[in-house]
């Protein structure tokens, strides 16, 4: 309350009173914001670019990969996967999401989408390294993002290696990609345990649980591994990511979605595991909106453990913030107001109905419970990152929102009628995880 933060250049220096912040930096530039609140960027652990909103529905996960989102890829062309990129980012940014991890295709597009709209993107090509999946990104065109756009737009492209899936690649491609993460010193990520398929699959092919199996193909044995999803893990798989540093995006609104199931997150955050929130796409979501993450996170956490105490808010908001920095390897850099850290801020007005009343302390203190449970994206007001103004009076300032919308709609015919065509000369599109 009556407070503020000081900034130079991309970094905060001081959080403190309105009053002492005057006093130090008397010639620095104010900024005051009345019935504003102020927190820290949200961080989208998982995230996947697309044009498909609304028009992939009703279907368990792997039968909606088979008869939507496969066919998509394998006519998916360039400037496609830009336009959605441009969309998604902005659509992130105007409700707060200041970093995203984003598994997409055509990603130095999506990359430079994002030194212009000025979010902080980790990009992980959404990779098949396997002869029956050789209609996604390549190890090759990864390792050209690790190469030619580490550290572009200042520092916030952040490149990763990218799986899809583990059995998305066969064993020499599993292999690369691992010794790739460990060349470039950078991190692996992939989807695994969203369904409970995926257990059987992992038992029939390794004779493990999914999370032994992993490290035993050496992805933990990597600067830093991530998994999106990790609905079907047991106490020895949390305990064992847990050991290796393994941090999890946890996807409530997908997984409810696509019927995955219900994630484990209380005993993961209780075993120690770097828990993120993720959206996951456009078309498994079916939006991009942090908060009702967070509210979705918080119910289901409860209903899981069929305690109204559980998930309390002061833990989603972690999540959403400092606890996606961690997972993904930025806890030093970013996730919370403090000095030394990156200046990715956004404010929300405290002046509707969804934060009314506000009561900042005492006993009823319910700024948490607002955040969580009320706030909406659409109520975010400002959005800075690296001390760069991206989203005022919520306004994008860095693109035209209109145009980005019209680019989008101009597209996706022609993405349709390609995916007809291809299911027309396919008929019926073949499974997952054929060996």
């Amino acid at each position: 309350t009556d407070a503020g933060v000081a900034i130079d250049g991309d970094t905060i220096v001081a959080v403190d009173a309105r009053d002492e912040l005057e006093r130090r930096y008397p010639d620095a530039e104010h900024r005051h914001l009345s019935d504003r609140l102020m927190m820290p960027g949200l961080i989208n652990g998982h995230h996947h670019s697309g044009l498909l909103r609304g028009t992939a529905e009703h279907m368990p996960v792997y039968e909606w990969l088979r008869v939507h989102i496969d066919p998509m890829h394998r006519v998916l062309q360039p400037d496609d996967a830009a336009a959605a990129a441009w969309l998604c980012y902005a659509e992130g940014l105007l409700s707060g999401t200041t970093t995203v991890v984003d598994m997409w295709r055509y990603m130095d597009r999506a990359a430079a989408a994002a030194v212009e709209l000025g979010n902080r993107l980790v990009t992980v090509n959404y990779v098949g390294e396997h002869p029956n999946f050789d209609y996604f990104d390549t190890l090759d065109d990864n390792e050209r993002m690790l190469r030619e756009w580490t550290g572009a737009g200042s520092g916030r492209i952040m490149p990763w290696v990218g799986l899809e899936h583990p059995f998305y690649a066969d064993d020499a491609g599993r292999a690369r990609a691992v010794a790739m993460a460990r060349a470039y010193g950078t991190g692996i990520y992939t989807h695994c345990s969203e369904s409970d398929l995926d257990v059987q699959i992992f038992a029939e092919r390794t004779g493990l649980r999914p999370m032994h199996a992993l490290e035993r193909m050496g992805f933990f044995d990597t600067p830093r591994a991530m998994i999106a999803h990790a609905v079907w893990l047991d106490t020895d798989e949390i305990r064992l990511i847990a050991e290796r540093g393994v941090g999890v995006s946890h996807n409530p609104v997908s997984n409810m979605k696509l019927a995955s199931g219900m994630a484990p997150i209380a005993e993961m955050l209780a075993a120690g595991v770097n828990v993120g929130l993720g959206t996951d796409g456009e078309k498994e979501n079916n939006n991009l909106d942090m908060f009702e993450e967070m509210k979705v996170a918080s119910l289901l956490g409860k209903l899981r453990k069929m305690d109204a105490a559980a998930m309390d808010s002061w833990q989603v908001l972690e999540m959403a913030t400092v606890g996606g920095a961690r997972a993904i390897g930025q806890g030093d850099r970013l996730g919370s107001l403090e000095p030394g850290k990156q200046a990715d801020l956004i404010t929300i007005r405290t002046d509707t109905p969804r934060m009314t009343p506000l009561l900042p302390a005492g006993s009823h203190a319910n700024v948490h419970h607002n955040l969580v449970h009320a706030v909406r994206g659409g109520d975010v007001d400002r959005v800075v990152v690296a001390g760069r103004t991206v989203v005022a009076d919520g306004i994008l300032t860095t693109a035209d929102l209109d145009t980005l919308i019209a680019n989008v709609r101009e597209r996706v015919p022609g993405l349709f009628a390609r995916r007809a065509d291809y299911l027309t000369s396919v008929g019926e599109p073949r499974g997952l995880f054929t060996q």
